[in-house]
Parts: structure tokens; sequence; C-alpha cells
């Protein structure tokens, strides 16, 4: 744990209300490994909730996946993403949760899986699924990204979503039938949720085709065109979690570009196809 950091958090009935979010970059340490991560500690403090949006710093993976690779899918040694899961969890005070992981596979869809039953739900979305809600104490959900935009979100009772937005979720504006969904387990007006937006590669180096910018336009506005064929798809994220509610003094976008920083997260783009993953991770602790 970072220096200054405690475990403990205020009881729910005393603060009902989160902070304004925000996120800074974080050591936290695993065995002699150091894992820099984008978290939020007033979050953590008020509500018991941990999110965390990795880097590439601190596994053991090697090669073109060197460093914090998340992913099984990508081609990396699957005990080396094992061991990299682990010292996540780990270096986070998680590590007696890792049996209780939720990690989907990722189909660019628009399907959104509750928390139930834990095996249940594990074997659920690793049928495919794009977004994880969850209520549940102890139990870590991990979603991996390599340009597409990683969104968490936290409701003032710690229940969580993550949410994978690529330009097909993001266009189908899954980050707002995330939210709408939060709201509905929670019982919070979707204005008193904080939604953190991670990196992604951004409108410096996402160039498209004018066909799929002009269909962005069409549905959230010009702020999603770039210009000279580049998409601006944090816009698009923050069109649609307005649109569910979201007050937008509660929304914080990390504003770092993966493919522009591809030394410190994984980019598809910048890494031409062969690459690690890098993760968006929450988990809300049992009371003490």
């Amino acid at each position: 744990m970072p220096a200054g950091v405690t475990t403990s958090h205020m009881p729910l009935e005393e603060n009902l209300r989160l902070p304004l979010p925000r996120l800074a970059e974080i050591p936290f340490s695993a065995g002699d490994s150091t894992i820099r991560v984008l978290t939020d500690e007033a979050l953590f403090e008020a509500c018991g909730t941990r999110i965390a949006f990795t880097t590439r710093d601190g596994g053991v993976s090697e090669g073109a996946y060197a460093g914090l690779n998340l992913s099984h899918a990508v081609g990396d040694d699957d005990d080396a993403v094992d061991a990299n899961k682990a010292l996540l969890c780990e270096a986070l005070g998680m590590n007696n949760c890792i049996e209780r992981l939720v990690t989907p596979l990722q189909v660019h869809g628009t399907d959104i899986v509750e928390i139930r039953h834990i095996v249940e739900s594990q074997r659920r979305v690793a049928e495919g699924a794009d977004g994880v809600v969850c209520a549940q104490a102890d139990v870590p959900v991990l979603l991996c990204f390599a340009d597409c935009v990683p969104v968490i979100l936290v409701a003032p009772d710690g229940s969580f979503a993550v949410i994978h937005s690529g330009w097909r979720g993001s266009i189908a504006s899954i980050a707002g039938l995330g939210l709408q969904r939060l709201q509905a387990i929670a019982g919070f007006p979707a204005s008193e949720v904080n939604c953190y937006v991670g990196p992604h590669i951004g409108p410096c180096c996402y160039e498209v085709s004018d066909e799929l910018v002009e269909r962005f336009v069409a549905e959230f506005g010009t702020a999603c065109d770039a210009g000279g064929s580049h998409l601006d798809l944090s816009a698009a994220v923050t069109a649609a979690l307005l649109r569910a509610g979201a007050s937008a003094d509660r929304i914080v976008h990390a504003d770092i570009c993966t493919s522009c920083h591809h030394e410190e997260y994984y980019s598809y783009r910048a890494d031409a196809g062969v690459t690690g993953r890098h993760g968006a991770f929450a988990i809300r602790k049992e009371e003490a």
C-alpha cells in the first residue's frame, strides 16, 4: 500500500454522497514489483470501492507483452498473465479475492452482466460481455484494453460498473446503458454516480473513415469530429453518460492517449496489433 493510505472508510449512513471524482497515479507494491495505477483515494475512503486503471509497469510478461499484461487472449504465456493478475490483486490488498475475479470475454457488444452467484456470473461473462455491474463485496472485476475506452462507474453505496467501450460500444452508448443498469441496482440517482473514463486512444491518433466520423456526429454531435478524419471517442462517451443522467461535474477523464504513451500503456495501433492489455479494475471491500 502507498504511504498514508488506509483501508478504513466512513459508514455509508454518514456519507451518502461521494466526493467529486479525481484520478491520480499512485504506486503500489507487490513483492519486489511496483505497480502504478490511476485511482481515486477519496472514493476509496468514502465507500470502500477501489478502482484502478493499470499501466504496463510491474508485471512479469516479456517481449511484445512486456509488463503487466492482464489478458489471456493476446498470445502471451498463460502463467505470466496469471502471475500479473495475482500481482495486481496483491498490490491493491485484494489477494484473498483472486479466485472470485470476474473477467469477461469482451466481444465489442452491449451486453452487461450483473454479478449474482459468483460461479454462474463467471460462466456467464466467459460467453461474452462488455460490461459488468457489481453490488457485492469482495468480488473483483477486471476488463482489458489496448486503445478502447475503459469506463468505471461508482454509486454512493460502493456498487460499481466496469465498461468496455470501443467504437462499436461507444456508438451504441454502452457507457450510458451501464449507468442506467447501475442506477437501477443501487437505487441512487444517476447524477450522484461518479464516472471515470480511463486512458484510451485520443483524437490525436484515432484516424477512421469519414463515414464513421459522420455516424458519430449524427448520434452525439460535432464534438466527436476532431478534424482530418479523426474521431474523439471521449466526446461520445461523455454524451452517452450525460444522456443517461450523469452530472457533468461527476465525469472525470484521464486525458491520456494510449497510442501517444504506448511505452506506459498497451496500444493496438501503436504496436501494430501485437501487444498486451492493461486493465480497468474495481472491487468493493466488505465493511470492517
